[in-house]
This record gives C-alpha cells, sequence and structure tokens, in this order.
C-alpha cells in the first residue's frame, strides 16, 4: 500500500515557474515507478511525466517538454516536478500516481494502482 500526498500548487503569472512535491508513505518506495498527470476543468485527465524507481528512466508529454523536469529523491520517498515557462493551459489538477517499477515507467492510467488527492495550479495570463 502506498499513500501520496501532493502540496507545492498555486497561482502564477504565465511565464512563471512552481516545484510541485509528492511524499509517498510505505516501503521500497524505489521499486514503484511514478507519474504526474493533470485534469483541467471539463478534460479527461492527461499524462504529463514519469519516472522509473530508480530515476533512471524519465519521459514526458510532448506538451511539456523542455519545461518540466520529473524527479525524486528515493532518501526521502519524495517525487517532484518543476514547472518553468508556465502557460495558462498548464493550469489543472496536478496528481501524482505511484505503480510498480524499478526500471520501468508508464504513461496510462490504467496502469497506476496508488494516486494522491491532487494539487491545484493556477496559471493567469
Amino acid at each position: 500500500q502506498v499513500q501520496l500526498v501532493e502540496s507545492g500548487g498555486g497561482l502564477v503569472q504565465a511565464g512563471g515557474s512552481l516545484r510541485l512535491s509528492c511524499a509517498a508513505s510505505g516501503r521500497a518506495f524505489n521499486n514503484y515507478a511514478m507519474g504526474w498527470f493533470r485534469q483541467a476543468p471539463g478534460k479527461e485527465r492527461e499524462f504529463v511525466a514519469t519516472i522509473s524507481g530508480s530515476g533512471e528512466n524519465i519521459y514526458y508529454a510532448d506538451s511539456v517538454k523542455g519545461r518540466f523536469t520529473i524527479s525524486r529523491d528515493n532518501s526521502k520517498n519524495t517525487l517532484f516536478l518543476r514547472m518553468n515557462s508556465l502557460k495558462p493551459e498548464d493550469t489543472a489538477v496536478y496528481y501524482c500516481a505511484a505503480r510498480p517499477g524499478h526500471y520501468t515507467y508508464s504513461i496510462r492510467i490504467s496502469e497506476y494502482a496508488y494516486w494522491g488527492q491532487g494539487t491545484q495550479v493556477t496559471v493567469s495570463s
């Protein structure tokens, strides 16, 4: 069982930056691949970024590539998402999620068993 708690969301102007955190409880955090997903009002939840349990393998959605950076600190059971050059279209509730995977990751929502409650990110124009 893994419990996830996101933090770090807020209101920021376009072009600004935020860093989201996701604190995980439970053992063997490094055996879980982690993902960030987001859901804007009236839209389906979509993939943002994913990282393997080891931290060696990373993949981004095209919409955030070059602007967002996913990372993890396995010694502190924490996942991060650094978001730079934010745009109004990045406005959404951001969720972290976990699935088993030391060297693998996934972009598929259906493959993640554990989810946080979400944190709101609002980017004003």
